[in-house]
């Protein structure tokens, strides 16, 4: 045991490296003690989880944390403002942090061995928080990130960098990380480094840092950890998580060197598709690794000497998904067909069939929904059970237009959406739910994305306007010549009465664009921006239509704001565009182009305009901001409701009130903030609704 014997190199990048293989655990070892100063409680867990963690403890080793609880916004405030938190308060965060770690899953072994290395007296941890004293240039919370291996020649091996310890921070399936190490034994600088190291640890733990309190684990809380300690099992409990990790490889799509590996949802959605014949549906989250969970499928389907066929519903997926597939799958050199998109090579010499046909070959077939749905493409596929049928963001097979995609016979079927289910149309939704067999249980949804930390948790803001008086008359308007039509549709003929309807549903849309198009919306827009933008925030603000996306645009610039537009017609590259805004933040304004495939994990706030009754199309604008990207711990976004002024008994206006409110629902239930439940239901009384009437409300609307 002698860390001097490690050939380690001076910075460890994840991507390129595999940080946990290559330096963490064998640091660990070939140590007797590991100290760690990291940011938050939570990352007290999820690294214990290695097999290097036996050896430490075999070693007569002891590892000592100081961390910082993880804070609610109240309590950031009340610390960017110079109070202290509470010891109380802090006891009840640690306590439900705790408290959450048991009843997920895939984290009660590890909390295990956790409550059980401190019964043993193998693990300390401290709590440090900021001072009372502290002035307004240190951070908000202690979030520092060093950890120091030392091994009984008090050889020491210091490491610092964006990691936290987290599973997120070390494992490959996490945060981009790299971490710069230095050795004692190595040059004089290096050598200073680690001294310096040391010393403030050593400071930190003895609690001699002015601006920082650091306080000894609650004994209360500690007790708590003991109840739940198992001291003579945990080893085995160890064991049992490794084997759990080596499985999460061998499933993996990504064989590369530090590549991903399958999250606990993951593999229990495999393994319950193979379960059912190898068909089903991922009711996944956005933002929750569908198409890793995807691809780790189509591996196993080229081992099987099986042609996947992947489906999905824009030309910017097909290039997404050519990627993902050529990087993950790089070690199989798989052979890619596109079809759609303008690429037309699959309709030369009956190439599409021959590509279809089974063979030993990596062989596989991207196309485009609109491309598929043809004849001369579905009648060019050599159809069988060698066929694996994929199709991303599914919900969009069960359009009346593409449900012929789904005539073709395949052997297993794999459906990616985080709505299946067609808002208002039953009879799509019942074609691709008997098509793939219906939803792979259990679903895995927004609240155990975030309480998974595989999505970022988020504020959520309603506000709400008036129409202007001449929009409020024009509604009026439109509303008293709608009710006319509908009383005539009542006592008329078959013929006469499907007219009518058409001219109601004709009034309907008109008297909807009144609520999108909103004037207020502009000025509350900029009022929204003013209070909240900071510099290096990254926002999104969703409008409805080119026009507004124009209006919204030219006023931001008028006053200041370095605003930048997203949208298929916008004459600059679109993909240049985002790349300046990862690198630099600021504001776009986007309409739906941003719905479904376009990753910006860095979005911090969307600010939503545009009032869409499509479920589908509000939950992906959700799951835009909510990705998780490094320095984003929570995500925040401000919703504008449109309030016309209609009489109690008047249902034909409530209809559209019950659109908007659905979004507004989902939002809410979701979100950190209690304050947004009870906006909405304030919202609702104005207009005698019921809040429990409107969480299924909402229409599917389809290129």
């Amino acid at each position: 045991m002698d860390l001097s014997n490690l050939n380690l190199l001076p910075m460890y990048h994840k991507g390129q490296h595999d940080i946990a293989n290559n330096f963490y655990i064998p640091c660990m070892s070939n140590s007797n003690r590991y100290d760690r100063a990291v940011g938050f409680f939570s990352s007290t867990i999820y690294s214990l989880c290695w097999p290097a963690l036996k050896s430490l403890v075999s070693n007569r080793g002891k590892i000592r944390i100081v961390c910082s609880p993880l804070l609610n916004r109240n309590d950031l405030e009340a610390l960017e403002n110079g109070h202290e938190i509470k010891d109380q308060e802090n006891i009840e965060l640690i306590r439900k942090e705790f408290n959450q770690m048991l009843e997920i899953p895939f984290l009660r072994k590890p909390t295990k061995v956790l409550s059980s290395l401190i019964a043993l007296g193998y693990l300390e941890i401290k709590i440090a928080t900021l001072s009372k004293n502290t002035d307004s240039n240190i951070k908000r919370i202690f979030h520092d990130k060093v950890g120091i291996f030392s091994d009984l020649s008090d050889n020491n091996v210091v490491f610092k960098g964006s990691m936290n310890e987290t599973w997120t921070g070390l494992s490959n399936d996490g945060n981009l990380e790299s971490v710069d190490v230095f050795l004692s034994w190595d040059d004089s600088r290096d050598k200073e480094r680690v001294f310096e190291a040391k010393n403030y640890f050593e400071r930190l733990w003895e609690n001699d840092y002015s601006t920082i309190t650091v306080k000894d684990f609650p004994k209360v809380l500690k007790e708590e950890f003991l109840s739940s300690a198992d001291v003579n099992d945990w080893p085995d409990l160890v064991d049992e998580i490794c084997t759990e990790i080596e499985v999460a490889k061998k499933l993996s799509a990504d064989k590369r060197v530090g590549g991903r590996t399958p999250r606990h949802h993951q593999l229990n959605a495999i393994e319950e598709w193979n379960k059912r014949n190898r068909r089903g549906i991922f009711e996944h989250a956005t933002g929750s690794g569908k198409t890793f969970t995807a691809l780790c499928i189509i591996r196993d389907s080229l081992e099987k000497s099986e042609t996947p066929i992947i489906f999905v519903p824009s030309d910017l997926l097909l290039k997404q998904w050519n990627k993902e597939v050529k990087e993950t799958l790089s070690d199989l050199d798989p052979k890619v067909l596109i079809c759609g998109g303008g690429n037309t090579r699959w309709k030369e010499n009956s190439l599409l069939r021959r590509w279809t046909k089974q063979s030993g070959d990596s062989r596989i077939v991207i196309a485009s929904m609109s491309t598929a749905y043809r004849d001369d493409f579905l009648r060019n596929i050599s159809q069988g059970g060698h066929i694996l049928f994929v199709a991303d963001e599914a919900h969009r097979l069960g359009s009346p237009q593409y449900q012929k995609i789904m005539s073709f016979k395949s052997g297993p079927r794999v459906a990616l959406s985080a709505t299946p289910r067609r808002a208002g149309d039953p009879e799509g939704t019942k074609a691709i739910m008997d098509y793939f067999n219906g939803v792979v249980p259990p679903p895995y949804t927004l609240s155990d994305a975030i309480r998974d930390n595989a999505l970022t948790p988020y504020m959520y803001y309603v506000h709400s306007i008036f129409l202007t008086d001449e929009e409020q008359d024009s509604w009026n308007s439109l509303t008293k010549r709608i009710r006319k039509l509908f009383a005539q549709s009542k006592n008329s003929s078959q013929n006469t009465n499907d007219s009518l309807q058409n001219r109601i549903n004709k009034l309907l849309i008109e008297r909807a664009r009144i609520i999108k198009s909103a004037d207020n919306k502009i000025e509350l827009a900029r009022k929204i921006l003013l209070e909240n933008f900071r510099d290096g925030q990254r926002w999104i603000v969703y409008c409805d239509s080119q026009t507004q996306l124009n209006i919204v645009l030219n006023d931001l610039r008028r006053n200041n704001f370095q605003a930048l537009e997203y949208h298929s017609d916008m004459s600059g590259d679109r993909m240049e565009t985002l790349k300046y805004f990862e690198s630099n933040g600021g504001i776009i304004v986007s309409i739906k182009c941003l719905d479904e495939g376009v990753d910006i994990p860095s979005v911090t706030h969307a600010l939503i305009l545009a009032s869409s009754k499509n479920p589908r199309e509000f939950i992906q604008r959700r799951g835009r901001v909510l990705r998780k990207a490094p320095n984003k711990p929570i995500a925040f976004i401000y919703d504008v409701l449109v309030k016309p002024n209609i009489n109690e008994d008047d249902e034909f206006s409530k209809g559209i009130i019950l659109g908007e409110m659905a979004r507004a629902v989902e939002f809410g239930e979701g979100a950190q903030n209690p304050s947004a439940i009870y906006e909405l239901k304030r919202i609702l009384l104005n207009f005698d609704i019921d809040y429990s009437t409107i969480t299924e409300k909402g229409i599917e609307v389809d290129d």
